[in-house]
C-alpha cells in the first residue's frame, strides 16, 4: 500500500465560517465571562469534535430551557437561531441569554418578518426538522409561513388566490437544488417576491462552488463533516452532481474505504462549514500512514468575513 501514491486535490475555501467561529467564540468568551457551567439550547454548531471541546470547557448542551436546573446561569443559544417563543422563555424564567445565531440566518428571520408586516405569505425553502427552519418559522405566527422541500411540494401547494406570496430559504442548501425550486414557484406563481439578496449564504456558496470546480477530476471526494450538518451532506452531492463517481461524508464513526482508495489516482477533500480544519489533518495523516501522498491545495476565493460576538462579552 505504501508504495501507492495518491495526489490529494484540497479544495478551498473549507471549513469553519464566520458564523460558526463567531458562535464557537461566544461560548468560550461566555464561559470566561460567568464561569462554569454554560448552558447551550441545541448543538452550537453541528459536530462532534466541537461539541465535545466545549464540554470539556464547561458546556452543557441541552435541547430545552426546562432541563436547565440551576436557571441562574446564562444559556446561549445555537448558530441555527431559534424560534421568539424561545428568549421569551428564558425571560419568564429569569434567566440571562446570549444568542449565538448566525447573523446570515438573522437576515433571513428579518426578511420574513419583514415579508408578513407587509402583507405577504410566505414560504420557506429549507428541510424539514431541521433547527435553523424550526427557528424561522419560529419568527411568525402559525399559518402564516409553509414550508418547501422540493419541486414535488411546488406541484402540491395550493394557496388562496387573494394572497400575495413570497419566498426565503435556509442558508446551508445546494444552490443547484434550490434553483430549480425557485424556478418552479416562479412557474407557478409569477408575481412571487423574491429575497432582495440570496439568502443562501456566502460560506456554503464558496464551499459548493470549490467542490465544484475539482469534483470532475477526482476518483473519490471526501467531506469532513456530522451527518447532521446540512451544508456538509450536500458538498457531497455536489461532488457527486459535478461529476466525481464516489462522494462520501466523513463523520465520527466512519471508516476510511482503504481498500477502495487502491484503485484511486486522485481524491477530492473539503469540509463543512462547522468542521474544523484538525479533522482535515488527522484524515490526511491517516492516508500518509498507508499511501504515498501528494497534495494541491485548490483555492477559489479568499475569505476574509468576520463576524463580531456580542459586546456584553468583550
Amino acid at each position: 500500500m505504501k508504495n501507492k501514491e495518491i495526489k490529494i486535490l484540497l479544495s478551498a475555501p473549507r471549513g469553519f465560517c464566520a458564523g460558526v467561529e463567531r458562535a464557537i467564540e461566544i461560548v468560550k468568551k461566555s464561559i470566561k465571562k460567568y464561569g462554569a457551567p454554560v448552558y447551550v439550547r441545541h448543538e452550537i454548531v453541528h459536530n462532534k469534535y466541537v461539541v465535545d471541546s466545549l464540554k470539556a470547557i464547561g458546556a452543557i448542551f441541552i435541547e430545552e430551557l426546562e432541563e436547565i436546573k440551576d436557571k441562574t446561569r446564562p444559556v446561549i443559544f445555537s448558530a441555527h437561531g431559534v424560534p421568539k417563543a424561545i428568549p421569551l422563555q428564558a425571560t419568564k424564567y429569569k434567566m440571562e441569554y446570549i444568542d449565538a445565531t448566525c447573523p446570515l440566518v438573522s437576515k433571513v428571520h428579518r426578511e420574513a418578518e419583514n415579508l408578513y408586516k407587509a402583507g405577504y405569505h410566505i414560504i420557506l425553502i429549507g428541510h424539514n426538522n431541521h433547527p435553523e427552519v424550526i427557528g424561522t418559522m419560529g419568527q411568525l405566527p402559525e399559518g402564516a409561513i409553509d414550508l418547501i422541500q422540493d419541486e414535488h411540494d411546488v406541484e402540491a401547494y395550493e394557496l388562496d388566490q387573494n394572497k400575495k406570496i413570497g419566498y426565503t430559504t435556509q442558508t446551508t442548501l445546494s444552490i443547484d437544488d434550490t434553483q430549480n425550486i425557485i424556478k418552479a414557484l416562479k412557474k407557478k406563481f409569477p408575481e412571487i417576491k423574491a429575497p432582495f439578496k440570496e439568502d443562501i449564504c456566502y460560506a456554503t456558496t464558496n464551499r459548493q462552488s470549490a467542490v465544484k470546480n475539482i469534483a470532475k477530476q477526482c476518483d473519490m471526494f471526501f467531506v469532513l463533516g456530522s451527518r447532521n450538518s446540512s451544508n456538509s451532506v450536500r458538498l457531497v452531492e455536489v461532488a457527486e452532481q459535478a461529476g466525481c463517481a464516489h462522494a462520501e461524508l466523513i463523520h465520527s464513526e466512519s471508516e476510511i474505504p482503504f481498500e477502495q482508495l487502491l484503485n484511486c489516482k486522485t481524491i477530492g477533500i473539503s469540509s463543512g462549514a462547522s468542521a474544523p480544519e484538525i479533522l482535515v489533518e488527522d484524515f490526511i495523516n491517516k492516508l500518509k500512514n498507508k499511501f504515498q501522498i501528494k497534495i494541491e491545495e485548490v483555492e477559489i476565493i479568499k475569505e476574509n468575513i468576520v463576524f463580531k460576538v456580542p459586546s456584553k462579552l468583550n
